[in-house]
């Protein structure tokens, strides 16, 4: 394996070449991080196992109550965690209607969309039993009970694998365990990040980029009232609430349809997983997204010119030039390659596959969740650096977010050198970003404090 790798050196080395800022990303980026990541995983992270047992006992309390609630509603026992069970709980017993499932080989589904779905039609509480009962399930068997038994004896902390090469848009990934996706969406989940320590006697410290993801897409996109209320540090989503409802007074619910929909944006998001995520119907999402193009040109217009240049160039490109690549599989798609990207009018694109409709949302997103990526890491690099003359280390990489442990004597001098040296990331590129890149940076003595 290794002299095959080896092999192939001149022959990559000579197609990056041939696209001179790939070659670049590799020398300032990518290499420069190598040991940065090899020194995160040598240090690991402490988690306090007997915390996590008691979680562990309460998880296993709240799931008997949800389950004896379950079978109360439903009116007789059942397993909820036998999706054919389930099926026939909802399909036959109560029944839910089959056509918001799909036909499987032991009855209806019950997946993770397919309870969303049915949520409305529930009127005895047993579909939301099991959501709140799977949910709750996946986080003890997957966390709770998983991450004690993967502390190493030799040094009683987790070492986790950090994958530069692995997905399509640069970001990093982590394995063995994945600890980029411990959860927070819910309160109990959050509970899980209480259990990651500091050192006896130091603190932990996360860093995380505010919006950056939106504030990349302003700076793409120069629509300007994107641009002015990052400049002006607004708050992005009364702003957007306020173009939806026409009207400076907002409520928090509208606060909350407005960050559901910018956020949304990013990742392609349609009327219906809209009206899901929003809980509103379909005709009101769709009215909101077309609110929201009209409100926002530039960042619709922009949108669309990706999803045009991945069609007719093969990929989509981040702000330092990294190259997600699409091949399409679509005749009317692959007829366009080639063509100059203005004159493809998306609007005639029909019967598309679910993997390209799929790939042209992948494409849309590529420069904004790329370009995040790259700018983290090179403030990884340059963190590295300056970590080198304190005792304080870099322990994890959660996507926009950086969390590090360090004696509590070095927090005052070192917080501002961090949140500097993450907000400006591209000072020594020839990139010049329009909107404020804002980091937020607190300490505690385990990492749900310290958020």
């Amino acid at each position: 394996d290794a002299y095959v790798t080896f092999s192939l050196v001149p022959h990559l080395r000579q197609a990056l070449a041939e696209t001179p800022q790939l070659l670049e990303l590799l020398y300032q980026i990518e290499i420069p991080l190598e040991p940065v990541l090899a020194e995160m995983e040598i240090a690991g992270i402490s988690i306090d196992t007997a915390y996590l047992k008691t979680l562990s006992q309460q998880l296993e309390q709240q799931l008997s109550e949800i389950e004896k609630s379950a079978y109360k509603a439903a009116g007789e026992e059942f397993n909820l965690g036998s999706p054919k069970q389930v099926s026939e709980i909802l399909f036959n017993k109560l029944g839910l209607p089959t056509k918001k499932s799909r036909k499987i080989k032991t009855g209806y589904s019950t997946d993770a969309a397919t309870l969303e779905r049915l949520q409305d039609d529930d009127e005895s509480g047993v579909v939301e039993a099991i959501i709140d009962y799977r949910t709750l399930d996946k986080l003890k068997s997957t966390y709770v009970d998983a991450l004690p038994l993967l502390v190493s004896p030799k040094t009683q902390r987790i070492h986790t694998n950090f994958n530069q090469s692995v997905t399509a848009t640069g970001r990093l990934s982590s394995s063995n365990p994945n600890l980029q996706n411990i959860p927070i969406r819910t309160e109990f989940s959050r509970q899980i990040r209480k259990a990651f320590l500091p050192k006896p006697g130091w603190v932990l410290v996360a860093a995380d980029y505010s919006q950056i993801e939106l504030r990349i897409l302003a700076h793409l996109s120069q629509e300007p009232i994107l641009v002015e209320a990052y400049q002006k540090n607004l708050d992005i989503h009364s702003v957007t609430a306020q173009l939806l409802f026409e009207r400076e007074d907002i409520t928090s619910e509208e606060r909350r349809l407005a960050k559901t929909i910018n956020f949304g944006v990013i990742y392609g998001m349609g009327a219906l997983r809209f009206s899901r995520s929003a809980k509103v119907d379909k005709t009101n999402a769709n009215t909101f997204i077309q609110r929201f193009n009209d409100r926002y040109p530039k960042v619709f217009e922009y949108l669309q010119g990706v999803k045009k240049q991945a069609i007719a160039l093969g990929y989509a490109e981040t702000i330092l030039g990294r190259r997600r690549y699409f091949n399409f599989e679509t005749e009317s798609l692959k007829s366009l390659k080639g063509k100059n990207p203005e004159e493809i009018n998306l609007g005639e694109l029909k019967r598309l596959s679910a993997n390209d409709a799929g790939n042209l949302r992948a494409a849309a997103n590529a420069p904004i969740q790329g370009s995040s990526a790259d700018i983290i890491k090179i403030a990884m690099v340059k963190l590295h650096k300056i970590l080198q003359n304190y005792q304080a280390k870099l322990l994890l990489q959660v996507h926009d977010e950086l969390v590090l442990e360090m004696p509590p004597e070095e927090w005052e001098e070192l917080q501002p050198q961090i949140k500097q040296t993450m907000e400006n990331a591209l000072s020594e590129t020839n990139f010049k970003f329009s909107v404020p890149l804002i980091v937020e940076i607190h300490k505690g003595d385990n990492w749900m404090d310290a958020k």
